[in-house]
């Protein structure tokens, strides 16, 4: 249960002091808790992550009313910008991998103009289908001869997952983030919601008017997550009785 200066907290210790190992972070929120219950490959894939961040209004809700004392989500984005910030001042590496050219190519534009001595050592912009053998091992190649600090992953909920724990042990960076759809908010490619609707648990409404086919069917997953969350808390009460 962390917020934002504890992830960067976390992030530069591992750089600084457990470089040789590859940790991953997974941003959680609704969405990849429902796709954990109905998946059991992809809840190992959860299990075995370093780190999560609560990225979610009812995430965090979750967690206040487990008794952790959250004051907000801590989304991708925010987690980016925060740390390509940091990283101008310390000098720490960052590679962007996922998305399209057009995107990587405005977010360098963008990340460089607001912070001058940010250090970007690579982008990477896959293929939507499977890569082949070949694709794949050039990828890891150009990532690990970049040599970065924090490798970002922006493939989207489960593949950004999956593709990072596939990919952990032949990858040499001190640090891999799944960020969703990060590159395509801060490059200014995507219309995010203003922070405040995001902080009232809103987004979900904001995004289905400006991404309605993109986002629909997890509009659609809201009444499940409620409910396992009413069987949990049903559960809960029955074993303190």
């Amino acid at each position: 249960m962390v917020q934002l200066p504890d992830v960067i907290n976390v992030i530069e210790n591992w750089i600084l002091h457990e470089p040789q190992q590859t940790h991953v972070i997974v941003a959680s929120g609704m969405h990849a808790l429902l796709e954990g219950t109905s998946d059991h490959n992809f809840r190992h894939i959860l299990d075995s992550a370093d780190l999560f961040i609560p990225d979610g209004f009812s995430i965090t809700w979750l967690a206040r009313r487990r008794g952790f004392a959250l004051e907000k989500r801590v989304t991708g984005s925010a987690l980016l910008e925060e740390f390509c910030r940091i990283s101008a001042k310390k000098g720490y590496r960052n590679f962007f991998y996922g998305d399209t050219k057009r995107v990587l190519h405005r977010l360098q534009r963008i990340m460089r103009a607001r912070y001058p001595n940010l250090k970007i050592v690579g982008c990477y912009s896959p293929p939507y289908r499977r890569l082949s053998r070949r694709e794949d091992d050039y990828a890891v190649n150009v990532i690990n001869e970049a040599r970065p600090d924090v490798l970002w992953v922006a493939l989207g909920l489960p593949k950004q997952e999956r593709w990072m724990y596939e990919h952990k042990e032949g990858l040499r960076v001190p640090v891999m983030v799944g960020v969703g759809a990060a590159f395509g908010f801060l490059s200014g490619e995507v219309n995010r919601a203003p922070n405040w609707i995001g902080e009232h648990g809103l987004e979900w409404a904001w995004r289905l008017v400006h991404q309605p086919q993109r986002v629909w069917r997890r509009i659609l997953e809201i009444p499940k997550f409620i409910g396992l969350i009413g069987l949990e808390l049903i559960h809960s009460e029955t074993r303190a009785e």
